[in-house]
């Protein structure tokens, strides 16, 4: 029996035992995971800095800080979360408990990124503990020194039979896919996604798919350009550009375009100085693989800014790459790096229509001081979010659902909406053996007159009071009695 067969049999039996699903076990793991992060800030620290030259304020800026609130949110409202849910009944179920019912789905895979390897990975992760899952664990073998971190540090804190931790690259993630789970949370490229579905598909396994793609941004000729610019770079070269929701690419009229690379050349210098590759601010490229894959989508475009690199550092430079063809190599592919195309449209509309003719993005950007050019973006986009006049910061907020649409991905999470992800809504009818009266409507032999009855109590809806519950039942008590009387006579 392989690692990855080990690691899921021991969880489903240990899930099996039902601690998973306690409420007190679940916050008891949440409130661990938080010591986690407040005691093993250093480790956490190296290992990214060794990955992706992340500094240590930028690991606890963009990483754990997130994770911090997620868990924060999730052990003072996961009893409400976990609660039943009343809903609205008719009249013929007005006498009964009708409820929702969260439950745990079981054992959930979770296969974190590379770019963002704690966030990506441990927030699915809080929300999988607070649902009563188990969980296998899957960093990504591409931020090496952080998979074997976690590793290390998740079995310290938390149950490391509901959760284990499986390390490794393809093969060891193949054949985790082959066995069967409850739910597969997968984040990182639709290429993979689309294996990971299609492995899924074979055990009826409902997925998760957080994905990327090209995230458009709009910059109208009438903003505040150099603000709109500022932001834009700051969420174009944020971990050296391996953002998932990062801008891949601006939209903006040829008469501004000069302003903006201008604009964005000044934000680059504030925020990284004269010297990007000196700045602890800035990182670097996760591998040479990918940095060869960058700098080759660069060969036919035409560069405004930036374009300085250096392999045996993973280093390339902030760059902005001007009069971009459609047809060029880096609008072929999510770039996923420090490159910034920008494209010429006349307008508002034929940014719409270049947006429309490719694969709906994991967010659009907008920047307009006008309400209606980012109400039109709006209604005729579509994408799996939206931000208007910023860039990344609507993946902060966990009351908004965080995820893609068609190519982008399918499912989303953040707060509440993780835990409902992973949670099987169990529909629940609770009746007493009583007022069998009212339902001869629905015994054979069945006629017009039941058929009348049946339409009155099943289509009309109540949403009451508890005296307005009893004033009823009182009501239906009487009918429910003439009924029956009348069924029979």
């Amino acid at each position: 029996m392989s690692r990855g067969q080990e690691a899921v049999a021991r969880a489903r039996r240990a899930f099996e035992t039902g601690r998973s699903k306690c409420l007190e076990h679940r916050i008891r793991q949440l409130k661990n995971m938080q010591r986690l992060f407040s005691e093993r800030q250093t480790e956490i620290a190296e290992a990214m800095k060794k990955d992706l030259n992340k500094s240590d304020v930028s690991t606890q800026l963009y990483e754990i800080l997130g994770l911090e609130g997620e868990l924060n949110m999730a052990i003072s409202k996961l009893k409400e979360w976990a609660a039943p849910r009343a809903v609205e009944k008719n009249l013929l179920t007005i006498s009964d408990t009708v409820y929702i019912h969260p439950e745990p789905l079981g054992v959930v895979l979770v296969i974190g990124a590379w770019n963002y390897p704690w966030a990506v990975t441990i927030q699915p992760l809080i929300g999988a503990i607070a649902a009563g899952n188990a969980a296998v664990i899957k960093p990504s073998e591409v931020s090496a020194h952080t998979a074997r971190v976690m590793e290390e540090l998740l079995p310290l804190y938390i149950d490391k039979e509901l959760y284990p931790v499986v390390t490794g690259g393809v093969a060891e993630t193949q054949e985790l896919l082959r066995q069967r789970f409850d739910h597969i949370f997968y984040t990182g490229s639709s290429p993979v996604g689309k294996v990971i579905m299609e492995a899924a598909a074979k055990h009826l396994t409902p997925v998760t798919l957080e994905l990327g793609g090209k995230s458009p941004c709009y910059i109208d000729k009438n903003c505040d350009i150099t603000i709109a610019c500022r932001r834009v770079a700051w969420g174009k070269y944020t971990n050296c550009g391996q953002t998932c929701i990062a801008p891949d690419y601006v939209l903006c009229e040829s008469g501004i375009q000069d302003r903006v690379i201008a604009e964005v050349q000044n934000a680059v210098k504030e925020f990284y100085t004269e010297n990007p590759k000196s700045c602890p601010d800035y990182g670097r490229i996760i591998n040479q693989r990918h940095f060869k894959r960058i700098l080759a989508l660069m060969e036919d475009s035409s560069v405004a800014a930036g374009g300085d690199h250096d392999e045996s550092d993973c280093y390339i430079a902030p760059t902005v790459l001007r009069d971009v063809k459609p047809e060029a190599k880096v609008m072929q592919e999510e770039i996923f790096g420090p490159l910034l195309p920008i494209i010429s449209i006349g307008g508002v509309d034929e940014a719409i229509k270049f947006i429309n003719k490719r694969e709906k993005p994991l967010a659009l950007y907008v920047f307009s001081q006008d309400d209606k050019v980012i109400k039109k973006m709006r209604d005729e986009t579509s994408s799996g979010g939206l931000l208007a006049n910023d860039c990344l910061v609507h993946y902060s907020v966990s009351s908004l659902p965080f995820g893609g649409v068609g190519h982008s991905g399918m499912g989303c999470y953040h707060g509440k909406f993780t835990f409902d992800q992973l949670s099987h809504h169990r529909s629940c009818l609770i009746k007493q053996l009583k007022m069998e009266g009212v339902n001869s409507m629905r015994y054979p032999p069945h006629t017009l007159k039941k058929l009348g009855w049946a339409r009155f109590f099943i289509l009309k809806n109540v949403d009451l009071g508890w005296l307005g519950r009893m004033a009823l039942l009182a009501v239906l008590a009487v009918v429910a009695a003439v009924a029956l009387q009348r069924f029979w006579q």
